[in-house]
C-alpha cells in the first residue's frame, strides 16, 4: 500500500516491473562511479591516462594545464577507487588505468589509442 506522500500506481503491473530494476546488486556502487565521472577534470585526466600510460604527475599536470597538486589529488580519489594503479620508476612515480570497465567507457565516448612514432 502506498504512504500518503506516494502515488498509487496507474498500472501496478509496470510499477512492480520498474521496481524490480532497483534490486540491481551494487547500484550504489556505480552512482559513485558515476559521480567520480562527473568532474570534467577527472575525466580529462582518465583520457590523458588511456593515450599516455605510464605517464608521471608531472607531464599529467603539463598535459591537463593544472597544477601538480590539483592532478595528484584526482588520482588519490582514482586510486582508491581503483581506477588508476602507480608503479614507481625511481624517484618518478608512473600512473596508469587499471580498470578495465573505465578503458571500455573511455572507448565508448570516441577515445581511441595513440601510437607513438618513436
Amino acid at each position: 500500500m502506498s504512504s500518503p506522500s506516494e502515488p498509487a500506481p496507474l498500472n501496478p503491473t509496470d510499477s512492480a516491473l520498474a521496481a524490480a530494476a532497483l534490486e540491481i546488486p551494487g547500484i550504489s556502487a556505480w552512482a559513485d562511479r558515476f559521480e567520480l565521472l562527473s568532474d570534467v577534470n577527472r575525466l580529462r585526466l582518465l583520457l590523458c591516462l588511456h593515450y599516455a600510460p605510464s605517464i608521471s604527475v608531472t607531464d599529467l599536470a603539463a598535459a591537463l594545464h593544472m597544477s601538480t597538486s590539483s592532478v595528484s589529488h584526482a588520482l588519490r580519489l582514482l586510486r582508491h577507487q581503483g581506477w588508476v594503479a602507480a608503479q614507481r620508476d625511481g624517484k618518478i612515480v608512473r600512473y596508469r588505468l587499471a580498470d578495465n570497465t573505465v578503458h571500455q567507457l573511455l572507448h565508448s565516448i570516441g577515445a581511441t589509442h595513440q601510437h607513438s612514432h618513436d
